[in-house]
């Protein structure tokens, strides 16, 4: 990797970093008081809305964001053009929301969901109007500013949420947090940027930017739905407590990977875009990109499935313990994502939106079969289901890069395996104080601090190359 490109991942990575564990850290502070305080009934009330909520967002965004991003070429139209389709489509997609409500109540026979879908898909129109600011900053690689943006937005919110759920406002509390997060992220994203919309709308650039982005709607429509509707059948077939369960061991779960994972594709897209027309140095970056992200995620992720148990018991209470066994299977299930992720920017970077599209399309009618034979069974089947899935996933998104790059699935595991057999260890010791340590505090303390000494001197032991690529980012550094 040049100087000049580590340099940006490195600027970019620290800065991404720090916005999204500041932030979910605080949420994560703040979610677990307001979790002490309401019950899973009403986080399931919540995660009910989740597919309807996220579906709207895709077709907001409908790929513009990407698609400005990709481009070499973008200009002010470019910008103002996709701002007023945002609004748009955002105020579209909350007319059939609010007309919409009393189907969405009558479906899983919960009346108060009509009045929380009203307010709550307010959040829509709301963060509309931030999203070409937060591109800008995107492809100024500016995560600097963003994380400033992020986590103001999520103290203040946070702070408030917690305090309704003190109030003994229930469901509402977490309603308010949310309309609280967009609105200091919006006030906060135009401070910041400065930017604002021209009077102009171009159809030629909507053509321009839709033609690629497009595809990518539809991918992400295909992909946001099927994530969502395991929160959708779970709250239909079983209860709302389950899904309150669920939902509680997913955010769980997906805490460190998916964090990683956003923070990797936000860092990589725009820089792996400056190199798109060199493949051996687009995969050489690529290389060290799944390889510093599984040097981190995966003996994260294995260790959190380690300490699940005394975890849920010393944040959550014996309330959550049912939800511990998913959140343990849930683990494996997000084990691949950074790989994953990045693999779908390698395509887009191509400008092949339309592998990214058919991939989508594959992948999940294999997830909608594998969904469709766990409901006949349980909540844990289901995980399970969803860790048979991600395997396949992995498998299928490599198929391509074989393909354009020549560098496939066995190749990457090939690389990858090393970290993987030291992140399963890591995770038996710490399941290892976790069965023999009954006192929840000191089974994670002492987790806490052998596990990462082990980890650390294997790696040192060993060599292993992101580890290498890591000493010498430290050493050069200082």
């Amino acid at each position: 990797m040049s100087v000049s490109l580590k340099s940006q991942t490195v600027h970019g990575v620290v800065w991404s970093f720090i916005e999204r564990f500041s932030v979910q850290i605080v949420q994560f502070v703040l979610g677990i008081i307001i979790a002490r305080l309401l019950s899973p009934d009403e986080y399931g009330l919540i995660g009910m809305l989740a597919i309807f909520i996220s579906i709207s967002q895709v077709f907001i965004d409908g790929g513009f964001s990407t698609a400005l991003i990709q481009r070499q070429d973008r200009d002010e139209v470019d910008f103002s053009t996709v701002f007023y389709i945002n609004l748009a489509i955002s105020f579209f997609c909350y007319f059939l929301l609010f007309c919409g409500a009393p189907l969405i109540a009558s479906f899983y026979n919960q009346p108060l969901l009509i009045a929380i879908t009203r307010v709550y898909s307010i959040t829509l129109v709301i963060n509309s109007l931030a999203a070409v600011n937060k591109v800008k900053l995107v492809i100024a690689l500016d995560f600097k500013t963003q994380s400033k943006i992020s986590f103001g937005a999520a103290c203040i919110s946070g702070l408030i949420g917690a305090l309704c759920a003190w109030k003994g406002l229930g469901v509402w509390a977490l309603v308010i947090q949310m309309f609280i997060s967009s609105l200091v992220n919006v006030f906060l994203s135009f401070y910041y940027v400065k930017w604002f919309p021209s009077w102009i709308f171009s159809l030629s650039s909507f053509n321009k930017l839709f033609s690629f982005g497009s595809k990518l709607l539809i991918a992400s429509l295909i992909s946001n739905v099927y994530t969502n509707l395991y929160t959708l059948v779970i709250g239909k077939k079983f209860s709302t407590f389950s899904l309150g369960l669920y939902s509680r061991a997913d955010q769980f779960a997906q805490f460190t990977s998916s964090n990683i994972a956003g923070i990797l594709s936000r860092v990589s897209f725009p820089i792996l875009s400056q190199i798109q027309n060199d493949d051996e140095r687009l995969i050489n970056v690529y290389k060290k990109y799944i390889q510093m992200s599984a040097l981190i995620v995966f003996p994260l992720i294995l260790g959190l499935c380690g300490i699940a148990k005394p975890l849920i018991l010393l944040l959550l209470t014996e309330t959550w313990i049912d939800c511990v066994l998913l959140l343990q299977i849930l683990c494996f299930s997000y084990l691949w994502n950074c790989v994953v992720t990045v693999n779908l920017n390698l395509l887009n970077v191509k400008g092949r939106s339309d592998l990214v599209l058919k991939l989508e399309i594959v992948k999940k009618s294999i997830a909608f079969i594998i969904l469709a034979i766990s409901l006949f069974f349980n909540l844990v089947v289901i995980c399970i289901g969803l860790v048979v899935y991600s395997f396949i996933a992995l498998y299928m998104n490599t198929y391509y890069t074989k393909k354009l790059l020549n560098y496939g699935f066995k190749m990457q595991l090939k690389e990858l395996l090393p970290y993987l057999l030291l992140a399963l260890l890591i995770m038996c010791e710490a399941l290892f104080f976790s069965c023999y340590i009954s006192n929840s505090l000191l089974s994670i303390v002492i987790s806490l601090i052998v596990c990462p000494v082990t980890y650390i001197v294997i790696c040192y032991k060993t060599r292993l190359d992101a580890f290498v690529e890591l000493e010498n980012m430290i050493k050069k550094s200082n």
